[in-house]
């Protein structure tokens, strides 16, 4: 893959302040929701995000992995969708890890709150779009 075209794409990841995360449901439907970009990631390999045990998206992500994040730029319209399989981390060492100062906000015991869980994505292959051209390559 040409060096420009992963730049713009860990430009376009990097400036993203959500991130539209998928799941898929019982039916085999897909399942959208904007989430705080990640916490923590290792190129475009791995991303960690913060959520909480008892929702809906961990409960999809332990009976069926499969899932894309999707980063995007509206003034520029420049997008990057990332497919490949959600965890759902809750060993302390990782949630020790990703958590922050103010975390205690959304899960209100603390970093031992059973409510607070790690999502860790790991990337197959992806999909960019910038200045009207698509483009495709493995992760």
């Amino acid at each position: 893959m040409d060096a420009e075209i992963l730049r713009i794409a860990n430009d376009i990841i990097d400036r993203s302040e959500t991130v539209i995360i998928t799941s898929v449901d019982e039916e085999g439907f897909p399942n959208a929701k904007a989430m705080l970009k990640s916490r923590e990631k290792d190129g475009f390999k791995t991303f960690y995000f913060t959520t909480n045990t008892s929702s809906m998206r961990v409960k999809q992500f332990l009976k069926n992995p499969k899932s894309a994040i999707y980063f995007y730029d509206p003034l520029q319209f420049q997008w990057i969708m990332l497919k490949g399989k959600m965890e759902v981390m809750q060993d302390q060492k990782t949630k020790d890890r990703i958590w922050r100062d103010g975390d205690s906000m959304y899960y209100p015991g603390g970093i031992m709150d059973p409510d607070y869980s790690v999502l860790k994505f790991t990337a197959e292959n992806a999909r960019m779009y910038n200045q009207f051209r698509s483009y495709d390559f493995e992760v």
